[in-house]
């Protein structure tokens, strides 16, 4: 089937009646033939790749490489040495690779959204913006059953602990955007997850408030935090077994296979933006290749 009219004022926009094949061009970067089309109603000429995300780009043979390397635990800069590219080409791709993956991840919700999610996890990872001075939160939410990771958003948080003084000292008083993360999760992930649902949570104060306002009828238990395995590893539990292990083991996995989460590395966020631009792609990553 022909594509339709892409010219927006043309009367059969997006319409096929009068578009029609007109030749074809073999695109240098990766050598495939594609069909050229025109619209007979406003002469409009365009092609198979027009009004796609990968439109005019260049270098496409190196997509699925990134998509993989981004996935792995290596770092950016590190990537480009790998693939033989210049660094701000990767990051256009992770831009590029996010969009992409977010598509890849609402065609999932959609097909998950007709048998609805039974049991569902959620909790937050503390990583940092630049700094530990300005602390970040990731709140995330799986399938327990099939381990699908449903969601995932980051927020701003104020410094805590010991270096909270610092942290105002040095940057000011820190908004928190915790709640509006968690709403954000929880409005994406509703329309999938089954209203009956087994809901299962440590015991942070504004998750039960989250929940009761979107799963009222849900079965909620929550569950208070156990020490770790080994120190520092945080989501890997000590003894016996473990109420939130679907969680806790998506959460060590994100740790280990996005490189900015590492606990100890210089590699670290510098716009909270493309942290959850990576995290779409591992999420996809992590939905499509590894749980297949």
């Amino acid at each position: 089937m022909n594509p339709g009219c892409p010219n927006s004022e043309c009367h059969s926009f997006q319409k096929n009646n009068f578009c029609k094949k007109d030749g074809h061009y073999i695109r240098k970067d990766d050598s495939r033939k594609i069909q050229r089309y025109k619209c007979s109603a406003c002469s409009k000429k365009f092609s198979r790749a027009t009004g796609t995300l990968e439109f005019r780009q260049k270098k496409r043979r190196i997509n699925h490489t990134i998509f993989k390397i981004l996935s792995s635990g290596v770092s950016m800069r590190r990537s480009a040495i790998i693939v033989g590219v210049h660094r701000t080409t990767i990051d256009r791709k992770l831009i590029y690779l996010a969009q992409k993956s977010r598509q890849m991840h609402a065609e999932l919700l959609l097909k998950i959204g007709t048998q609805k999610v039974e049991r569902l996890q959620f909790d937050d990872l503390i990583t940092t913006e630049h700094t530990k001075l300005k602390p970040l939160s990731v709140s995330v939410a799986v399938d327990a059953q099939s381990r699908t990771i449903l969601g995932a958003f980051v927020s701003q948080i104020p410094a805590f602990g010991h270096l909270a003084a610092l942290s105002r000292r040095k940057y000011g008083k820190r908004r928190n955007f915790h709640r509006e993360s968690m709403v954000k999760l929880f409005q994406e992930i509703a329309p999938v997850v089954s209203p009956f649902a087994e809901i299962k949570s440590d015991e942070h104060k504004l998750y039960k408030e989250v929940v009761q306002d979107y799963f009222p009828n849900a079965i909620y238990k929550q569950y208070k935090g156990e020490k770790a395995m080994i120190a520092g590893l945080g989501e890997l539990k000590k003894n016996g077994r473990d109420p939130l292990f679907a969680i806790n083991h998506t959460c060590a996995m994100l740790r280990a296979n996005i490189n900015r989460l590492f606990r100890r590395t210089w590699c670290t966020t510098k716009r909270p933006k493309r942290l959850e631009d990576h995290l779409a792609i591992y999420i996809a990553f992590h939905n499509s290749i590894l749980l297949n």
